[in-house]
């Protein structure tokens, strides 16, 4: 077996391993499954293409149009069959799997958010904090308004801080299991 003919055996095995994997752990990584091509939402820090290349999808699908192009070619000999492994392997990413994946994608939803998510945004508290630092605040999560038990962080109770309501706090610390949280000022 040639360079084309395991090129297309190692790609068309892990595309497979992947889509079997992909089906059992369905939603698993939505934001880069919703990018479209591994990048993990970083486009915009210089990274993206470097991370789009070397998502393991990608260079299966490589491998597969390398092998295939190759295969194709073998009767023009080198170095016109490279050339033609070359452009089979951007063909294939191109113009089928790149499109497949992000069509695909395109239905997937974003992961709900959590209680546990909300650490450093922004709350309202509901009522005034009492002299022990503790109120009720609201904040948004996941598009829904909650309402938790709060305590002012010690330190800032150490200081005296006071909580009235209407004031904005940031979320320190959450136990969503009791439904409270820490919060400190929101000085930032």
């Amino acid at each position: 077996m040639d360079i084309y003919g395991i090129s297309l055996a190692t790609g068309a095995t892990g595309l497979l391993v992947m889509a079997i994997g992909g089906l059992a752990h369905v939603g698993h990584d939505t934001h880069a499954a919703q990018a479209g091509d591994g990048s993990h939402g970083h486009q915009g820090d210089g990274h993206g293409w470097a991370h789009a290349v070397l998502s393991p999808r990608v260079l299966f699908a490589l491998c597969v149009g390398f092998g295939a192009g190759g295969l194709l070619a073998s009767p023009l000999g080198e170095p016109w069959q490279a050339g033609a492994a070359i452009l089979g392997a951007a063909a294939f990413e191109g113009l089928l799997i790149g499109p497949l994946w992000r069509f695909m994608f395109r239905f997937a939803s974003e992961p709900a958010e959590t209680l546990e998510t909300s650490i450093d945004d922004k709350a309202r508290a509901v009522s005034g904090f009492d002299a022990h630092g503790q109120g009720l605040v609201a904040l948004e999560v996941d598009g829904q308004i909650v309402q938790l038990l709060a305590t002012l962080d010690a330190e800032e109770r150490s200081r005296g801080v006071r909580i009235r309501s209407g004031d904005i706090v940031r979320i320190a610390a959450v136990d969503a299991t009791r439904g409270s949280c820490t919060v400190r000022q929101n000085d930032r």
